[in-house]
């Protein structure tokens, strides 16, 4: 079986073996073997394509192509590049960081780790597909899980938030569809058959009239689950209503689909109408990224702080994106993992308070560095690393971005620029009010004097997420070139 089918199979090996798992030790030892099994291949994979890139200069490589549906020429085509196999090494993180995070569930514990893990399957298949069809089930398969992972074990107002993350997230797929089958009846237009193969078509000259159609149906259609404004509306809900876990992996991983469907699909296939609807999507791409931080420094609720706050930095994705230059791009799937790293630290850390003081609202949050140090003395270091403080990744993520886009010389892409980087100031004042307030401040409430100090699978699980954080941001070249490498290709396309 090749390397890249496995990321498939162990996650639904892992669910068979989860099925007939007997009490909750069993579920919890099960889950996490299964998911480490996962991270181990995901550091693995990274190794050997850097082996494989050096003898292998193919766009993708460990690519394998099966037939699956002739009479639509629909295939089982995988492979991966430097950025696909970075964003798998995030899921694998998060996932497992995940699991130790949800270690004490107890309530329909092998339902809800048989659930994320299907969910992580989606994701894995989606980022090594090279199929749009194949592509666009395992999206689906990452997306439906999420309607039963907040409805069933989240809290508040959970029907409603899974109701409207759910229809607004099929809605997106919808356009998205109408999207994908607009490229494939126009994949035959230099004379060859019909294909849903992402580098078949981009050997294809699609005319101009139908990438300036179907180009907005795939930017948005991908880009709502990136939180596009004005269609962000159904994260804050999502995220607040989700459970510690599901949130992490909501914003940590799924969200990233979004930046990755663009770039893979939208840019890749269909260059001119990019380069053609880059002015209107730069303007809402703008708007989100400061209405995300400003939303963020109006919320009380530390999750919905942190969920505006995605809003924000996923926006900042899809402006790099829109930006069309190589430095631009590199910042914005290093922002990628930057976010999804950071964002699901926080989501940890703010499980963790809760859990113990019952309250995510910061007027009755105070002084918890004194009485939990270890979860104090994490969340400063990750609202610093949130903030883009250099050391961090957010710092090498942010640069990058803001070095690209101010290489263009127009006054429109300047401003729109100048007007992003100004969202720093604003993400600054939310990060240290929050953390001032609820972690240096002094004891709001008398009840929390005395609260369960960090486990040993709480401290696993955040400092697994912190490792790469710091990594990243004190050594960013290899990981910069290889970005830099794989982004070439794509680049190429627009010029």
């Amino acid at each position: 079986m090749d390397i890249l089918t496995l990321f498939v199979v162990v996650p639904i090996l892992t669910v068979l073996v989860l099925v007939f798992a007997k009490g909750l030790k069993q579920v919890r030892i099960i889950s996490l073997v299964g998911m480490l099994v996962q991270l181990g291949m995901a550091i693995n994979l990274i190794f050997a394509y850097l082996k494989e890139r050096a003898i292998n200069k193919d766009i993708m490589v460990f690519t394998q192509d099966y037939t699956w549906y002739e009479s639509f020429n629909i295939h089982y085509a995988i492979g991966v590049d430097a950025i696909s196999g970075v964003l798998i090494a995030l899921t694998a993180i998060v996932v497992v960081a995940g699991i130790f995070i949800s270690w004490k569930i107890d309530d329909l514990p092998k339902e809800f780790f048989i659930t994320l893990i299907i969910l992580s399957a989606g994701v894995f298949g989606f980022f090594i597909s090279l199929d749009l069809f194949t592509l666009f089930v395992f999206y689906e398969i990452a997306v439906i899980p999420m309607y039963l992972l907040i409805g069933i074990w989240g809290s508040g107002p959970k029907e409603f938030s899974a109701m409207k993350l759910t229809l607004m997230l099929m809605a997106a797929s919808a356009l998205l569809s109408v999207g994908i089958f607009g490229i494939y009846f126009n994949s035959n237009a230099d004379g060859g058959a019909l294909t849903f193969n992402i580098l078949e078509i981009a050997q294809v000259n699609i005319p101009v009239a139908a990438q300036n159609l179907f180009f907005p149906f795939v930017f948005i259609g991908f880009a709502v689950i990136g939180a596009l404004f004005p269609f962000h509306t159904w994260s804050p809900s999502g995220h607040a209503s989700a459970p510690t876990a599901v949130s992490m992996l909501h914003a940590g991983v799924l969200m990233k689909l979004g930046g990755y469907g663009v770039f893979r699909i939208a840019m890749y296939l269909l260059p001119q109408g990019a380069i053609n609807w880059t002015d209107f999507f730069l303007v809402l791409t703008t708007i989100g990224v400061i209405y995300g931080a400003l939303a963020a420094v109006m919320q009380k609720d530390l999750k919905y702080i942190n969920a505006y706050a995605s809003v924000s930095h996923l926006s900042l994705v899809l402006f790099a994106l829109l930006m069309l230059n190589k430095t631009a791009w590199t910042g914005a799937i290093i922002q990628s993992l930057s976010h999804g790293l950071l964002t699901a630290l926080f989501f940890a850390l703010i499980g963790m308070v809760y859990g113990r003081t019952h309250t995510r609202d910061i007027a009755k949050l105070g002084g918890i560095m004194k009485i939990l140090p270890f979860i104090g003395s994490v969340y400063v270091i990750t609202g610093l690393a949130y903030l883009g403080l250099p050391g961090f990744s957010g710092f090498v993520a942010e640069m990058n971005i803001f070095v690209g886009a101010f290489e263009h010389t127009d006054t429109f892409r300047r401003i729109l620029t100048i007007i992003v980087v100004s969202s720093i100031v604003v993400t600054a004042v939310y990060i240290l009010r929050m953390v001032g307030k609820i972690m240096m401040g002094p004891l709001v409430n008398e009840e929390h004097a005395e609260l369960p100090k960090a486990t040993w699978y709480e401290k696993v699980g955040l400092v697994l997420l912190m490792i790469p954080v710091v990594f990243i941001g004190m050594m960013p070249f290899g990981l910069s070139e290889m970005i830099k490498e794989s982004v070439t290709p794509f680049l190429e396309r627009l010029i």
